[in-house]
């Protein structure tokens, strides 16, 4: 397993986002349509690729919220490469670029329904916050939050 830097304009990237959005559409039902909005590609500077030789199967990628912290978006793993720690080495890879740009810490918003997320996101040390931004007041919304080293 190979983890590579790239951006938003790599098409593995591009063609991993897509079927993220197809899963997106069937959990988050009729609130598809509020979340997407906020999930286009087009201003997303950093993103990781996980490579399993030529084939990309899974992603991340950050991008900033404010002067200190950058918000994690468009993680995704295939399905067949689930439950083997690929998320979370993609996770850690976002946290040390963001510090390496100088970010304090980072932030993200994922689905209640997306309970595997929200597991992910637990094991690797991000606690729960009160939901930020275009995610106050959305019921299905859980915020977490992870300070860097």
């Amino acid at each position: 397993m190979q983890i590579i830097r790239t951006n938003s304009s790599h098409s593995d990237f591009i063609q991993l986002v897509e079927k993220l959005d197809a899963f997106l559409k069937i959990t988050d039902q009729d609130e598809h349509d509020f979340y997407n909005q906020f999930n286009g590609i087009e201003h997303i500077k950093y993103v990781v690729l996980a490579m399993e030789g030529d084939q990309a199967v899974a992603c991340g990628a950050i991008k900033q919220f404010n002067e200190s912290t950058m918000e994690v978006k468009r993680m995704f793993t295939l399905a067949s490469f689930r439950g083997k720690g690929i998320a979370s080495m993609i996770l850690s890879e976002l946290e040390k670029w963001s510090g390496e740009l100088g970010f304090k810490r980072v932030i993200l918003e994922t689905g209640l329904r997306q309970k595997e997320a929200i597991s992910l996101y637990k094991k690797n040390d991000f606690q729960l916050i009160a939901n930020y931004g275009q995610y106050k007041g959305m019921d299905n919304s859980r915020c977490f939050e992870k300070l860097l080293k």
